[in-house]
């Protein structure tokens, strides 16, 4: 995959992330389509990408509307005449602990952050298939190869892109699609503080959205699947790779210590009777 001369789309485009892939990918040579919910951001990015690609434009849209998930990718084919990339940026946090979680709040975290993704690039999927070449790009999180406090249904939209990935890319094998994953970490973004989410317990230090756009580009044109952007936390202190491979090596002893860490951090108001040295519940 080439940036320059290519069609590239990227979801949440308005902030974070992709308000800074999107201008990048310009000035590297794409046209780059833009998709988000706030038109007045999309506005404020889309001049940034004019400078260098004057044909870039953008759709407004809510991904949590499927239909109009898939309407997008076929609308900006025909608009463009093609899409060598597809960059599944889009995702919204959803910091509730599980026991406060409803059937709801998890449908609608796993329609934009899972389903819509995958809607998207089955969309396109029979136009690449019909050329013999295409790039979808996943943009997952580390929270799709660890547990994070808190985050279930976060954490399960980004397992579940993960997965979706390592098996798009089996099969398409051989097909000239090139099917790429990324794994941000903590980034500097708005993503920490929404509205409906309780308070994240992690305050830094982070990695800036330039820094992360830039990894994100640099894998784009590289020849591999997976990537943690940026690959080293922020403050020298290791490698986001190294952390998932020490909890593949011990998941029990991983989960007892991120459990620990919460019952650590958490205020004790808001501690199970269990953990505070009081007296029990009677079981039933």
């Amino acid at each position: 995959m080439q940036i320059d001369g290519s069609f590239i789309v990227v979801t949440g485009a308005s902030s974070g992330i992709g308000a800074a892939l999107a201008p990048l990918l310009a000035r590297r040579g794409a046209t780059v389509g833009l998709v988000a919910r706030r038109e007045d951001r999309l506005h404020t990015v889309l001049a940034s990408c004019r400078e260098h690609a004057p044909d870039s434009r953008f759709w407004v849209a809510d991904l949590g509307d499927l239909g109009r998930a898939e309407e997008v990718a076929l609308e900006a084919w025909d608009a463009f005449g093609s899409v060598d990339c597809l960059v599944n940026n889009a995702g919204i946090p959803k910091r509730t602990p599980v026991a406060r979680l409803t059937g709801a709040d998890i449908a609608h975290v796993m329609d934009v952050n899972f389903h819509s993704p995958v809607r998207m690039t089955l969309a396109l999927l029979p136009h690449w298939l019909a050329r013999g070449a295409g790039c979808v790009v996943n943009v997952a999180s580390l929270g799709g190869r660890i547990p994070i406090a808190h985050e279930a249904a976060y954490c399960a939209s980004k397992y579940a892109l993960s997965g979706w990935s390592e098996v798009m890319a089996v099969d398409l094998y051989g097909t000239g699609i090139e099917v790429k994953l990324m794994h941000p970490g903590p980034i500097a973004t708005e993503i920490w503080d929404q509205p409906g989410n309780d308070a994240a317990a992690f305050s830094g230090p982070f990695v800036s959205a330039a820094d992360c756009a830039t990894a994100i580009a640099d894998g784009i044109e590289d020849d591999g699947f997976e990537y943690y952007v940026p690959a080293e936390f922020p403050g020298g202190t290791g490698t986001q790779h190294a952390v998932v491979v020490n909890k593949t090596a011990d998941p029990d002893a991983f989960v007892r210590l991120m459990g620990q860490i919460d019952l650590d951090t958490m205020p004790e108001g808001r501690r199970p009777p269990d953990t505070l040295g009081g007296p029990k519940p009677p079981r039933r």
